[in-house]
């Protein structure tokens, strides 16, 4: 089963958009702190991978994105990559997202693929694809279809 890798800034909560984008809503979950973005529709869409693969947040918000952002979503907990506190360098997510995978094939679904990044997953032998994603725009329709025609593809 490949494993499929979720990171929620930029991705699911659009924080470069000018403005809160049509289809979300904004809700403040960190106190003395901005809006997060959210769109409903995307608790299906997570759904959908949760079904096609091992799905598992890799982002900065740990547990956080489980307690306070996916019952927004109506969504069920996720595993969580263990990653450095943060702040932390993006490209510090490339062996803690490793020590998960393993050698299963990958889908890392991220708005900052940073040059460690994309050379982890050039050496890999396993399957592996990167979605990057436009952090004013956030996460698509077409970015899950594109990870779930992969792992349709994948050898059974």
């Amino acid at each position: 089963m490949p494993v499929l890798l979720l990171d929620l800034d930029g991705v699911l909560n659009p924080f470069a958009a000018s403005s809160c984008p049509d289809d979300y809503q904004e809700r403040v979950l960190f106190e003395g702190e901005g809006a997060e973005r959210y769109c409903v529709a995307h608790g299906a869409w997570i759904s959908e991978l949760a079904a096609a693969g091992e799905l598992w947040w890799a982002t900065g918000w740990g547990e956080d994105a489980n307690e306070l952002y996916l019952p927004l979503l109506g969504v069920k907990p996720l595993p969580v990559v263990r990653l450095p506190p943060a702040p932390f360098a993006p490209e510090l997510k490339v062996p803690a997202i490793d020590a998960v995978v393993g050698d299963r094939p990958a889908a890392w679904i991220d708005d900052n693929h940073t040059p460690a990044g994309r050379q982890w997953a050039d050496q890999r032998t396993a399957p592996t694809l990167l979605v990057s994603i436009d952090p004013a725009i956030g996460w698509t329709r077409a970015d899950v279809d594109l990870v779930l025609d992969w792992v349709a593809r994948l050898p059974h």
